[in-house]
């Protein structure tokens, strides 16, 4: 019964409730269940995804390791339940910036999945989609291609040309023709994924509005500002009409708006959606989640272009304090903001 309501007060967000009735649905079974019951994995994989959700990535990693060490004790090493585990911890080291941990663990998931599956399954793109997700943090980007083509192959394969699944792959692959600088590329393949999305999905739909935003960076990009804008209010104007005031996906368009305001020198409306996107995730995620940290470095950084370093100080001081309660001392970003707030003091 705690699990079930657990789960419903994860679907809308309040992580910290369905911990704690996860937390008491585990501590129910461990009085009567024995130590390596496959009930309590399943426990410790809901506490440690809530706790992902909720920004807490140790304690995540922390549950996951410990319906992975029940799993050890009773199911055979190439079970497809270890594959969704080592998925699991994998992604948890991913968020805590252990990026060769994380690649440690997709590839034994892979390796699981490449002894007991056929070579064109469906869940070989997961794991083909995770490994590329760490290379492209790393900033491997021809090994982030690779494995990116390798899914897109499969979908290519199995899935029908307007399937949904394979819109995501050519948005994948645009993404790092993005990133090395393959604009053109970049265009392309979002124009693919683009096609598939309007003929698949109602005009009001949140997909599309991502395709936008997508199109939107690539034209940032190549410095056109205009453009980037004017595509960006497209999904701006799709999210407005279909979710609430306050729902996260309009945070992210905020922001996109601001970046590209900014690249036009229009500060005063960088700032003002950049704010506005900080107020949508105060209301929506915890005091310490990571996301919250990137809004403060977010406007520091406006006022920093600006010249007003007084301004920028607190927001990264703020940005500095969550980073410290929710990611290593060797994260990058933190490294980032304290080298940042450093250089500040000397300024001031």
């Amino acid at each position: 019964m705690y699990g079930n309501v657990a789960l419903v007060y994860g679907s809308i967000g309040e992580y910290a409730k369905a911990i704690s009735l996860f937390e008491k649905s585990l501590e129910i079974r461990q009085k009567v269940l024995p130590s390596n019951d496959p009930y309590l994995a399943t426990s410790h994989n809901n506490l440690g995804m809530m706790y992902y959700r909720k920004g807490e990535y140790a304690n995540a990693l922390s549950s996951y390791e410990k319906a992975q060490e029940i799993y050890k004790k009773t199911l055979p090493s190439n079970h497809p339940e270890f594959a969704l585990s080592y998925n699991n911890i994998a992604s948890a080291y991913n968020s805590l910036g252990n990026y060769s941990s994380a690649l440690l663990f997709h590839k034994k998931a892979l390796d699981i999945r490449q002894k007991v599956l056929p070579p064109t399954h469906p869940d070989f793109t997961v794991s083909y989609i995770n490994i590329a997700s760490v290379y492209e943090a790393m900033g491997d980007y021809s090994q982030a291609l690779s494995f990116h083509e390798k899914a897109r192959e499969i979908y290519e394969k199995v899935l029908s040309t307007n399937h949904p699944m394979l819109a995501t792959s050519y948005n994948n692959i645009a993404s790092i023709y993005h990133k090395i600088g393959e604009y053109s590329r970049a265009l392309s393949y979002y124009g693919k994924a683009h096609e598939i999305i309007t003929k698949i999905y109602p005009s009001n739909h949140s997909s599309l509005a991502t395709s936008y935003n997508n199109i939107a960076s690539v034209y940032h990009s190549i410095s056109e500002y205009s453009k980037a804008l004017l595509t960006q209010k497209k999904a701006h104007e799709i999210l407005e009409k279909a979710f609430p005031i306050n729902y996260p996906l309009l945070a992210t368009s905020y922001n996109n708006m601001a970046i590209f305001y900014n690249a036009m020198d229009d500060y005063s409306n960088a700032l003002l959606s950049h704010k506005k996107a900080l107020e949508i995730g105060q209301k929506n995620l915890p005091s310490n989640h990571p996301d919250l940290s990137t809004s403060y470095n977010n406007i520091g950084s406006v006022y920093f272009d600006i010249g007003e370093y007084q301004k920028v100080l607190p927001f990264f001081e703020r940005a500095l304090n969550i980073l410290k309660q929710s990611v290593p001392a060797n994260h990058p970003h933190l490294q980032s903001v304290q080298e940042t707030i450093i250089f500040l003091k000397q300024k001031l």
